[in-house]
């Protein structure tokens, strides 16, 4: 038995509210269209080198074909097809750049080239923003602090214009800030259901307007159209974040919603929840859209980019599992380390076995000098795509892997990342033990990724050119748990009009940047005194519930 292989996820599908399920944004789902599921589970080939970077099955195809190329010529060679789409592309490109009174013959070459370059390597879905250096990510150059939640804030993000800022908190409230300005626009407070009635005279949850339990969850459309809310209470709230209005509710999870994520540049919905399914919902038809089922355990983190994929950490049953949507299949990936038993029941010998794989992990896992211990890892709490192949994880012994589709164990881990919490016992003394990463996030595309903890730091790590490894890169000061994290590349001008950024946001003239067009980097935490799915840890002296904003400028 390996470690890792493929295997077929069950569907179900059904109507919900108002939409049906979408026809053409899963492929599988066109009429006409049928795709053979898998009979059996397949191995994930364990032997293969790392110039095996063809990953047939994965799609990396653009987000949305204009409706206009829906008619295809059935003999159209694909050259054909790849000039036909280019092209419809190139007229969007020039329709988004010349919004307003300006003239399409106006615009800038330059401008309409540098969009499509960057939009090209995008669509690659590989690592091409190398940037880590160019940045000082020890000294950050402004900060703004949130504060207005009585109790843990949940989550916080910002919305990809970079206008406003949703956080949430233990208590059930959502806030809106202007990005901008620092201050608050508006909140969508916690409902409180009619428990008055009796049968069916009981108030329907999904009628309530909001939620009426913890928010736990938050995510912005790319356009951002949608604000997405989840909880407690097993329902996901669609707001309209311009008008500052509940729009929709979507029931169908059986137990608490603990993650969410919108596919790049769609309206596709991802939600993982503790009944160890993710669901799929398309908000552009606000319908529902399948069920995938595969963790045996509560789902605790979830990420996506552009392609039809999607990842997921599954808590303790240490597995993380990327999910490919068309294909209806699922890579599986085990963390944790080996136990005699498990080698027994795999083949291996009871005592003295010891692979080479595994004899590489250890070579490539850091231990700290004065702790000798071997942690096993129970739990993996926390994942994060850094393109569209290669992602990381954070689990319970403080440890995080740097993971590959194309191979089945870490390609390089990193040892009790946040240190030790310590705890006197009377029988015992002192008693060590790591912390967790409680949140994980990378820039998109980019050699950044940044990690949380209890610690009172948020670390910032740099990959190294050939994706192999990590290093630590700088650390910032945030008191408290680190519920959530995000992290945004801020294009030139994109922050002018901040007032608490100050003068020294931008550049200086001799300032180079590898990144054109990208003026700075924003890091986005959402903090409280206890951890956003338990109180299993409680930091209450000098710890504020607040979501706090912070600028990285290129060095000067």
């Amino acid at each position: 038995m390996q470690d890792a292989f493929f295997a077929t996820s069950k569907s179900k599908k059904r109507k919900r509210g108002t939409g049906d399920a979408p026809k053409n944004k899963i492929p599988r789902m066109e009429k006409g269209s049928k795709l053979k599921k898998r009979a059996a589970d397949e191995e994930l080939d364990s032997d293969r080198t790392d110039e095996d970077d063809n990953i047939d099955d994965l799609d990396l195809r653009a987000d949305d074909i204009p409706e206009s190329s829906g008619d295809e010529d059935i003999i159209e060679t694909p050259a054909q097809k790849r000039l036909r789409l280019a092209k419809l592309h190139l007229e969007s490109v020039k329709e988004d750049l010349a919004e307003g009174d300006y003239d399409a013959a106006e615009i800038d070459r330059e401008l309409i080239s540098a969009r499509l370059r960057q939009d090209v390597l995008d669509q690659s879905g590989k690592v091409h923003l190398f940037i880590a250096d160019s940045y000082d990510l020890t000294s950050p150059t402004s900060t703004l602090r949130c504060k207005g939640h009585r109790f843990s804030v949940t989550s916080a993000t910002v919305s990809e214009k970079l206008d406003w800022l949703f956080t949430a908190g233990k208590e059930g409230h959502i806030i809106k800030w202007n990005l901008k300005t620092g201050k608050k626009i508006a909140t969508f407070y916690k409902k409180r259901p009619d428990t008055k009635g009796k049968g069916k005279q009981k108030a329907n949850p999904l009628d309530i307007e909001g939620h009426s339990d913890e928010v736990l969850a938050l995510a912005v459309s790319s356009d951002g159209q949608y604000l997405v809310s989840g909880g407690k209470d097993r329902k996901i709230c669609i707001w309209d974040p311009e008008k500052d209005q509940w729009v929709k509710n979507f029931g169908g999870h059986k137990d608490l919603i603990s993650s969410l994520a919108f596919r790049k540049g769609t309206k596709q919905l991802y939600s993982g929840s503790f009944d160890r399914t993710v669901k799929l919902y398309d908000l552009a038809a606000m319908g529902y859209v399948e069920t995938l089922f595969g963790h045996q355990d509560t789902i605790v983190s979830l990420d996506a980019l552009r392609g039809e994929t999607a990842v997921t950490a599954g808590a303790r049953d240490r597995t993380v599992r990327y999910w490919k949507i068309p294909e209806e299949s699922q890579l599986v990936f085990r963390g944790g380390g080996k136990s005699a038993i498990r080698d027994l029941l795999e083949g291996g010998a009871f005592e003295g076995h010891e692979d080479e794989d595994e004899a590489a992990h250890e070579k490539n896992s850091r231990k700290p000098d004065d702790h000798k211990k071997r942690f096993v890892e129970g739990s993996i709490e926390c994942v994060s795509l850094i393109d569209e192949t290669n992602f990381v994880s954070g689990g319970d012994t403080g440890t995080i892997c740097l993971w590959n589709t194309s191979k089945k164990k870490p390609i390089y881990t990193q040892a009790v990342c946040h240190g030790f919490h310590e705890v006197e016992s009377s029988t015992e003394g002192i008693i060590r033990t790591p912390r967790w990463i409680t949140s994980i996030a990378s820039l998109r595309y980019s050699d950044i990724f940044v990690s949380g903890s209890w610690d009172g730091e948020i670390r910032i790590w740099k990959l190294e050119s050939k994706l192999k490894s990590f290093s630590l890169a700088g650390a910032v000061h945030a008191p408290g748990v680190v519920n959530s994290l995000q992290l945004l590349a801020v294009p030139k001008g994109g922050l002018d009009a901040a007032s608490w950024t100050g003068s020294s946001l931008a550049p200086s003239k001799n300032t180079t940047v590898k990144v054109t067009g990208v003026e700075s980097l924003l890091l986005v935490a959402g903090l409280g005194q206890e951890y956003r799915l338990g109180r299993w840890v409680s930091v209450k002296e000098g710890v504020t519930n607040s979501a706090v904003v912070i600028v990285f400028s290129p060095r000067t």
